[in-house]
């Protein structure tokens, strides 16, 4: 059986929620809800692109703290609060993962954890395994 391995930003809501920045199993990682947040400040305010590039380079940061790649993300899931503002989301999307083409889904929301976030994006990433 595999052994798991939960990762921590150390934020404060991982423990007031009971959740992990990411957990890796075996040869999969399972990212969680990732908002546009830089030294705790909001990036991109009413920006969905900027707000998705920011995301993106988060999950890039953790997929490397796991020995992951973004070459290894199979799916993305994208919480936005205006689908009608979803080409820019996408444009941010797109500029990453255009060659890698994940499964992917977005889905508009009544509202994220602040109203300053208006994407929010999970991932999951697997190694080719034996």
């Amino acid at each position: 059986m595999s052994k798991r391995m939960n990762l921590s930003s150390g934020a404060k809501w991982e423990e007031i929620v009971g959740y992990s920045r990411a957990v890796k199993v075996g040869n999969t990682l399972e990212i969680t809800g990732t908002v546009a947040l830089k030294d705790g400040e909001v990036v991109g305010v009413n920006d969905p692109y900027q707000q998705t590039k920011r995301i993106l380079e988060i999950i890039a940061e953790i997929l490397e703290q796991a020995s992951f790649s973004l070459e290894d993300v199979v799916r993305t899931r994208m919480f936005v609060t205006d689908i009608s503002r979803w080409e820019e989301i996408a444009r941010g999307h797109h500029e990453v993962f255009h060659h890698i083409k994940p499964a992917t889904t977005m889905v508009e929301v009544k509202a994220l954890i602040s109203p300053e976030f208006i994407v929010e994006i999970e991932a999951t990433a697997m190694k080719p395994g034996d």
